[in-house]
């Protein structure tokens, strides 16, 4: 154990509150803050694009924190923004506050939703907080309505099936050929617009806004798209990613070119960790130097921050990067990297059907494993996957 007798942690969602946990896990006794820039305590983000958004579930059904929870005995400073990082005198400068002195330091503040110029326009919405997904819930309960999607991703797919299974006209406009065409390749992209076709969700690809009109209020009543076409829009939500929070450490001297950099054990600096959406480093399992903003990831690498920082580990933070996405009936699930591939093969179910296990391919080994409602060969693949397999016994592996 270190000597350390203060530990600020910057973020409060997943890997913040995570942190938290394992800190205390592992020993540490000391005095804890956390600091979180939104008023609420940690909740669960999944949720708020489907059940959350369609009402099936409050706040409190997507709270984090567990009854055990109230022994962590840490302060939480809420409402608050973090503003500056000055490590000569090791102190996290808050605005318009007081700051926070620390001998460690664990960086968790995660990312925001990346604005395009529209999102200014009374109407339009973005999907990040739970305040986000209230607001857009109350606006898609003023009866149907015509909800327009800027972009394809997951946030954005998944926010078009709970709307238009709320009975409203739903529209995707998606810039690239296929939605999640980038992340998933151009088959299972198409399958995915395919999908949403089927339950009535007009996808329009190839295209992206060039300009909005305003009703007499200042609403955004309809976009005009790239290919000169005009859409009525009675709500927009742009989905087009996310950027980490990184500028309050401009000026300190740490690495902050697309998100907050570590070594493969997570620590950035003497004392200082990052864990979860925010952190980028080397992974060991995949030789990628990169972020990863899943949810599996935010609780993990927490964890694993958590006890680098107090000395306990001092192993490179492997993970075999996993996410899902819930759209309608089917869950899709992604394990691996599919960044590079040079081939993709579906080796169980089909497309049409959306129930299917695709293999992804890099050089000669397994890189990736795509699914849809097809758990039990999910997860032989996902094994095959972590032991690094190669392709040819990927592919040769028993399917009964």
């Amino acid at each position: 154990m270190t000597g350390m007798k203060s530990i600020v942690v910057v973020g409060a969602s997943l890997a913040g509150l995570n942190a938290v946990r394992a800190l205390r896990e592992n020993g540490f006794a000391g005095r804890i803050v956390v600091i979180g820039e939104e008023d609420a305590r940690p909740y669960d983000r999944p949720p708020l694009s489907k059940q959350f958004l369609a009402g099936q579930m409050a706040l409190a059904d997507i709270a984090l924190e567990r009854p055990n929870d109230h022994d962590l005995d840490a302060v939480w400073r809420l409402g608050v923004r973090a503003a500056g990082l000055d490590l000569t005198d090791r102190r996290v400068l808050i605005e318009g506050g007081s700051g926070e002195s620390f001998d460690g330091l664990v960086i968790a503040t995660g990312c925001r939703v990346r604005r395009l110029p529209l999102c200014d326009v009374p109407g339009v919405h973005v999907m990040r907080t739970a305040d986000d997904s209230t607001r857009l819930r109350q606006a898609m309960q003023s009866g149907p309505r015509h909800v327009v999607i800027v972009g394809g991703g997951f946030i954005g797919a998944e926010v078009a099936a709970t709307a238009v299974s709320a009975g409203h006209e739903v529209t995707i406009v998606e810039a690239l050929d296929q939605p999640l065409g980038r992340v998933l390749g151009a088959e299972i992209g198409a399958a995915v617009a395919d999908l949403h076709r089927r339950h009535g969700v007009t996808v329009l690809t190839g295209v992206s806004v060039s300009d909005f009109k305003p009703d007499a209020d200042g609403n955004v009543s309809s976009l005009k798209l790239s290919d000169g076409s005009v859409i009525a829009a009675d709500i927009c939500v742009v989905s087009v990613g996310v950027m980490p929070n990184v500028e309050w450490l401009e000026g300190s001297g740490i690495d902050i070119s697309d998100g907050v950099l570590c070594d493969e054990t997570c620590l950035v600096a003497p004392g200082i960790v990052a864990a979860g959406d925010v952190a980028r480093w080397r992974n060991p399992l995949t030789g990628e130097l990169r972020r990863i903003e899943h949810w599996d990831n935010a609780i993990r690498q927490a964890r694993h921050a958590a006890q680098r920082l107090l000395g306990g580990t001092a192993e490179p933070y492997r993970l075999l990067p996993w996410v899902w996405s819930d759209q309608y009936d089917r869950k899709l699930q992604i394990y691996g990297s599919l960044t590079g591939s040079d081939e993709m093969k579906i080796v169980e179910g089909d497309l049409e059907s959306f129930r299917f296990v695709a293999l992804f391919r890099r050089g000669d080994r397994l890189a990736g494993v795509v699914a849809a409602n097809l758990a039990k060969p999910l997860l032989r693949y996902r094994k095959l996957l972590a032991d690094g397999m190669s392709w040819e016994i990927a592919l040769a592996a028993d399917r009964g």
